[in-house]
């Protein structure tokens, strides 16, 4: 067993480079890898190459076995300093699920300005995602809905609708638009952003229903 770090690898004493390889190919294949700079890639491919080098030999001085350990090492490595911070970063987005607002203090109007400076340069998703998140803030400002960092689009949309009952299928639509350009990294245009300023628009117009009050 070899331990580095965090990582304990369970490994036979005497790896040959086959398995080790494929122990590679199998690690590398993991698309996170694939993700950073042109350099990373070319030491992944390095990485590779010398294990099929050392595939096509029999490794049995102790030289050729420091030398295949020395690969295995550099892999750990690149897991540890690759991977880990791509994963917490990964964990980080799935723990917020597809909240609207997260450490996001700009207040309506901000989101609005903000949204029209990206339409106005053509940052179509950026217009869409602020004009909702207008959307939801501005109903905050006016306390048709309480204030929750935490809320996602679909959680806003439903909280919305039973005071908008009028705009109920505008902010559904609205929901699944901000979570899939968000989150599902849909690409937006135009058409979009004009959909999702409108409906900021009819919000900031619409007159919300309030439960009856219950009389004792």
């Amino acid at each position: 067993m070899i331990t580095i770090g965090p990582l304990r690898l369970d490994v036979p004493v005497d790896p040959d480079a086959s398995t080790a390889r494929r122990w590679a190919e199998h690690e590398l294949s993991d698309p996170i890898y694939h993700r950073g700079s042109s350099l990373l890639t070319r030491f992944l491919d390095w990485v590779v190459q010398q294990l099929d080098a050392l595939s096509q030999v029999s490794i049995t001085s102790n030289t050729g076995l420091l030398v295949l350990l020395g690969v295995l090492v550099a892999l750990v490595v690149v897991v540890l300093v690759v991977a880990g911070p791509v994963r917490r970063r990964q964990h980080a987005i799935a723990a917020a699920g597809s909240a609207v607002l997260v450490d996001d203090s700009r207040n309506a109007s901000r989101l609005r300005d903000d949204a029209r400076a990206a339409a106005a340069r053509g940052a179509w998703e950026a217009a869409v995602a602020d004009w909702f998140r207008a959307v939801v803030r501005g109903l905050e400002e006016r306390t048709v809905l309480d204030e929750r960092p935490g809320r996602t689009a679909d959680e806003a949309a439903g909280s919305a609708a039973r005071r908008l009952p009028e705009l109920a299928d505008a902010l559904w639509d609205g929901a699944r638009l901000f979570d899939d350009v968000v989150y599902g990294h849909r690409r937006a245009g135009p058409g979009d952003e004009a959909r999702m300023r409108a409906l900021d628009t009819a919000v900031q117009a619409s007159r919300p229903v309030w439960p009856a009050a219950v009389v004792g």
